[in-house]
């Protein structure tokens, strides 16, 4: 799959403007504040509805405007679709599929898909576990584009469960609230397992193409992995002899079903509502999970150095990639890899290896301040970026 076409309405900097591309290698040449990024941005934000850099939409709208609109031409083989997206400010984003009538923005999903390396990426190894857990969501979604009602629906019971937690807090549980939290923990402990078994089929996906990436992006000396830590587990394993019953081991979670899972999540919430209830917050759950890195013997954050911490953090968005083309080769289809701005945070060795990694893909676009910055691996087609717009010579 490629882009083909690109049109941004009052999005960032953008008043308008028109970027027509090509299969291969294409490479956005500008000035540092010139708007690169936010061409990426846009084609990042169609794939994943949601943003890189930031957290709410409101910025992704030209200041004084009430909506932007991001319109695409998608090639695939023989096949090309055409999707608007439309961003508002204060009310639901609305999409369209081949001019079609308005639905909802996450039925556009899975539709264009991409892979997104960027400076902010160094979160994934030195942020919280949030920009971790983010990353495997993000990816799921795009893999399977239904496990955005998952998460959808696992932040609304979570919400629900705080709240009436925070009241025990506040001194006003009753045995009311017992009962309704009662059931508010069926329905958490539903969508949690949803989300935690799907997390964990990723995760093991991902290891054997996190280990090849990483090897391919240094000498080999060490080996990249990554470990799933489910509050779940801990919460049984810490009360193992209690009422809660049977534990299971850090093994045995990746072969429950989902059905054993929510079983599990009620155990562990019951043998956690004191702590809870003193604490107002629902302190076991898919939203305080961890995706720990490891690299050689030791966790990546806190011991990798920088230029370690880079190639983590290039391997992870690599894994993504190959999980990515493993299912292309099953009838979906191969990402557009995107590198915004990455060759001038990395050194000459790393700037090759990557180059030379990525430029089979059938659209990889790539964004820099300095052309020399990009390695000859990348051989292709040049876009200058000027203020407001593009400045194209193949269109003139």
């Amino acid at each position: 799959m490629y882009l083909e076409q690109l049109s941004l309405t009052d999005f960032r900097s953008y008043a308008q403007v028109d970027l027509s591309l090509e299969p291969g290698v294409t490479v956005l040449v500008g000035s540092n504040g010139i708007g690169k990024t936010n061409l990426m941005e846009a084609i990042g934000y169609l794939a994943t509805l949601s943003s890189h850099r930031v957290s709410s939409d409101g910025p992704l709208l030209r200041f004084g405007t009430d909506r932007a609109m991001i319109r695409a031409r998608l090639v695939r083989g023989e096949q090309a679709t055409v999707l608007e997206l439309e961003i508002n400010a204060g009310r639901a984003n609305r999409a369209r599929i081949n001019r079609s009538n308005p639905v909802r923005a996450r039925d556009i999903l899975g539709i264009c898909q991409t892979v997104l390396f960027a400076p902010e990426d160094l979160a994934l190894v030195k942020g919280d576990p949030s920009s971790r857990r983010r990353f495997l969501d993000e990816l799921l979604v795009s893999l399977v584009p239904r496990h955005a009602a998952t998460r959808a629906d696992y932040d609304r019971v979570l919400k629900q469960r705080n709240a009436l937690l925070k009241s025990g807090r506040a001194g006003k549980f009753t045995a009311g609230h017992e009962a309704t939290l009662d059931v508010w923990d069926q329905h958490m402990a539903r969508a949690g397992a949803e989300l935690l078994h799907a997390r964990l089929e990723l995760v093991e996906r991902l290891q054997p193409h996190l280990q090849r990436a990483y090897a391919q992006l240094t000498d080999g000396s060490k080996a990249a992995g990554a470990v799933y830590r489910s509050t779940l587990q801990a919460v049984l394993d810490d009360d193992g002899e209690s009422s809660a019953g049977p534990t299971a081991g850090a093994e045995d979670l990746r072969q429950l079903s989902v059905e054993e899972l929510a079983d599990r999540y009620v155990q562990a919430f019951a043998a956690s509502r004191r702590k809870e209830l003193e604490r107002g917050i629902s302190l076991v759950g898919p939203h305080r999970d961890e995706l720990q890195l490891i690299l050689g013997q030791a966790p990546a954050k806190g011991y990798a150095s920088h230029g370690e911490t880079w190639s983590m953090c290039l391997s992870l968005r690599l894994a993504s990639y190959y999980v990515m083309l493993d299912d292309a080769r099953t009838g979906g289809s191969a990402p557009i890899l995107i590198l915004d701005d990455v060759f001038a945070e990395l050194d000459v060795q790393r700037r090759r290896k990557l180059a030379a990694v990525v430029s089979g893909a059938e659209q990889v676009l790539v964004t820099a301040a300095v052309e020399d910055d990009i390695p000859a691996e990348l051989a292709g087609r040049r876009v200058k970026v000027i203020p407001g717009g593009i400045d194209d010579p193949d269109k003139q």
